[in-house]
């Protein structure tokens, strides 16, 4: 890297620094479910930064802006942001930089909410490669590591390739690294086990293997019992439509219908109306009354 490249991201790094602490009330507003004012919010602080010519920080508030978009299921929108934002993360951070790979998969995950799978599914495998390539030397890596492989794993999933999903999802749990418990690395928390444990679900249920999905099922809700559990939770009503699909899938109609409800609820309350978990949550209540035993695979 020449010194000027250097030079300007040092001064990123500073401007980076100075802007968390100006988004932090964004972003717990963001984690409490409040998502219409975390974007209004991290929307006003990035006018504010691109009236002073701060665009490094003008951009981080704008990403966190794209992430409450999404939770309120304004995909298309989301992913719009995301797509200006990332050349200014690369030019100012690098592109091996934590925050733009952190970027990278928000902007995977919401190329897989509009469809466009097999780019989701480049983009995640791209990311997991860097990061897992870099986890030895950056521990810190460890999270988002996980969280790429989860992205690659929904994707997986989505497209139908649920043996392709299966695979992945039982060897990055296999991994030391993924583990939840005392020999694990610290960083991963009983969440991150929870969601792996559930796309390995959704894959069992892909291949109507649903006892062996309720179990996976069982085993993630124990692990995320303690993980921060209120509206702004992201998995919000995923474990109760996996747990549904299983149920149906067993002929447990009524079970299955409870389950499906329940999940509707806390994703309506959780994210909204527009939002792809309270479509596949109405998905799955039609195909409960319409007798569809087969229930529903995202």
């Amino acid at each position: 890297m020449n010194l000027l490249r250097w030079r300007r991201r040092d001064g990123a790094q500073r401007q980076r620094q100075r802007c968390r602490s100006a988004l932090a009330p964004a972003q717990a507003m963001d984690r409490a479910g409040r998502h219409a004012e975390a974007e209004a919010e991290a929307r006003s602080l990035a006018e504010a930064r691109s009236r002073r010519r701060d665009k490094v920080g003008s951009a981080l508030a704008l990403c966190l802006a794209a992430k409450a978009m999404n939770s309120q299921g304004r995909h298309a929108e989301a992913l719009a942001e995301y797509d200006a934002v990332l050349p200014v993360f690369v030019e100012a951070f690098g592109s091996d930089d934590f925050d733009t790979l952190n970027l990278r998969v928000q902007r995977a995950h919401a190329l897989a909410l509009v469809a466009r799978y097999a780019e989701a599914e480049t983009e995640c495998a791209a990311v997991a490669r860097i990061v897992d390539r870099g986890r030895d030397a950056d521990p810190g890596l460890t999270i988002l590591a996980g969280t790429a492989r989860h992205g690659l794993i929904h994707v997986l999933n989505a497209q139908e390739h649920y043996a392709e999903a299966e695979a992945l999802a039982s060897e990055t749990l296999a991994l030391r690294a993924f583990r939840y418990g005392p020999l694990a690395d610290p960083r991963v928390t009983g969440e991150l086990q929870g969601v792996l444990r559930l796309g390995l679900a959704r894959s069992l249920n892909g291949q109507r293997r649903h006892d062996e999905a309720l179990t996976e099922v069982a085993h993630a809700k124990e692990l995320r019992r303690n993980a921060p559990d209120g509206p702004g939770n992201s998995g919000s009503g995923a474990a109760g439509l996996i747990e549904a699909t299983a149920l149906l899938g067993l002929g447990r109609k009524s079970e299955a219908r409870a389950c499906a409800t329940a999940a509707y609820d806390a994703a309506l309350a959780a994210f909204g109306m527009h939002h792809f978990r309270v479509a596949e949550a109405r998905t799955l209540l039609g195909r409960i009354d319409d007798g569809d035993s087969h229930g529903f695979e995202s």
